[in-house]
């Protein structure tokens, strides 16, 4: 076996400068050069049980094949391997905490290989030689409505027009994409690449029909009568809230509002409630418009530095983590209970914490909490962003031709997962209609 994982250290600098970035809206990640990883994709161990095919990815791509494929810089070849599992694997290339990397056997007693940066390059290179080509199916006669084009209703479409279905993809917003466009800032996910995607769908024969939103616009009962079969792909789109005294102040927004343009944070005292990718979303976006000061509090614990033992390999490893944005600029604490909204003037002036002291397991979970007497805090705000999650929604249907994919039938999770499950509800779609 080659000692090529002990050998070659695995590239710690994966973005840009600080100083570079947190100027611009460009993604944060430096560009690598062939050779760079090629190097890196030859510490793949090549392992009996690629853990990272299996346990880690949720699309069970054949990392070990597509890694060797890179070294031998034969990109096509990696391409028609990535392609055959993964449909859109330029968003998971860019957003994806990689949990393959958590289940990389080298990562046990040494650094994980960088599977993320690899896949980014096979992508982007399949596109540059024009081997991403629009899919010609042959048509069964049959239609399938897909409701939401966030993630899983991308893959949703994909899968069912590649199977030989006329898709109609319902669309509330302006353009497609959902949490892709309007959840994840431009520094971490180009929307030029969402559209590019978009546009290879459309020349496949998947129809967009936007600003429709379901129940407003058109009823179920419609959808279910006019189409063979629907697919609820809507994602969580309610945010948590948090029902602390002063919430009706001004200057409170869930962190939505932010991403999305509503509100500047430029010479804003930034709190952000959320210890989360989205909160650290929020972090990045302050930055970039020059917020006089920025704090994220968590009410969780502050992770371990290295492996928990709550979760040995090859579990994703709970452990801290500091994201790109977050090494831009800013504050994190942790074990910080919001108890109240201040309000000056009509607008929110600061936020009333407290400490909390977590009860953990044996091997380090965190599972119960209890506020400490007298640590009663106010920090100074006038601008407050709530990111702690959203909710599952409840679908309400009795059809038997209607299926629910992604975060609107699992609650929030990553786009990964969403886009694996959407592939499985789109295939048990065709084999409830193949049956009939």
């Amino acid at each position: 076996m080659s000692k090529d994982f002990i050998n070659i250290k695995r590239i710690d600098d994966v973005y840009r400068p600080v100083d570079e970035r947190k100027n611009d809206y460009h993604e944060v990640e430096r560009e690598f050069t062939v050779e760079e990883l090629r190097e890196q994709a030859a510490r793949c161990m090549n392992c009996g049980i690629p853990f990272c095919h299996g346990a880690g990815c949720p699309l069970h791509n054949i990392i070990p094949e597509i890694n060797s494929a890179v070294h031998k810089k034969n990109f096509e070849g990696a391409w028609e391997l990535l392609s055959s599992t993964s449909q859109m694997p330029e968003f998971t290339s860019r957003v994806c905490p990689a949990l393959c990397e958590g289940s990389c056997t080298a990562g046990i007693n040494l650094e994980p290989v960088m599977v993320r940066q690899l896949e980014k390059l096979v992508v982007e290179t399949a596109f540059q030689n024009n081997w991403v080509k629009p899919e010609n199916p042959v048509r069964n006669g049959k239609k399938i409505a897909v409701i939401g084009s966030g993630p899983a209703g991308l893959a949703a479409a994909i899968k069912l027009n590649s199977l030989g279905y006329k898709v109609t993809v319902f669309e509330r917003n302006a353009k497609a994409g959902g949490l892709l466009r309007y959840g994840i800032p431009p520094f971490k996910l180009a929307k030029s690449v969402i559209d590019r995607r978009v546009k290879i769908m459309e020349q496949s024969g998947i129809e967009f029909t936007y600003h429709t939103a379901v129940g407003k616009d058109i009823s179920m009962d419609y959808l279910t009568r006019h189409f063979d079969a629907v697919i609820i792909c809507c994602g969580t789109p309610e945010p948590r809230d948090l029902k602390a005294p002063g919430r009706e102040t001004g200057g409170v927004y869930f962190a939505l509002d932010f991403l999305n343009g509503a509100v500047s944070a430029k010479d804003r005292n930034v709190l952000i409630i959320g210890g989360g990718d989205t909160g650290s979303d929020c972090v990045g976006l302050s930055v970039r418009q020059e917020a006089k000061s920025i704090l994220q509090i968590e009410i969780m614990p502050e992770p371990p530095q290295g492996r928990s033992e709550s979760t040995p390999w090859p579990l994703w490893p709970y452990k801290l983590r500091t994201s790109s944005s977050q090494k831009e600029g800013g504050d994190r604490r942790w074990s910080l209970q919001t108890n109240k909204f201040i309000s000056a003037g009509g607008n929110v002036s600061g936020v009333e914490v407290q400490q909390v002291n977590w009860e953990l397991t044996f091997d380090g979970r965190p599972v119960k909490f209890t506020p400490v007497p007298g640590t009663e805090e106010v920090i100074k705000a006038d601008l407050v962003f709530l990111a702690m999650g959203f909710l599952k929604p409840e679908h309400k249907h009795d059809a038997a031709n209607v299926f629910v994919a992604g975060d609107a039938a699992n609650g929030p999770s990553l786009v990964v997962r969403a886009m694996a499950h959407a592939k499985d509800i789109a295939q048990k779609a065709h084999d409830f209609l193949e049956a009939k």
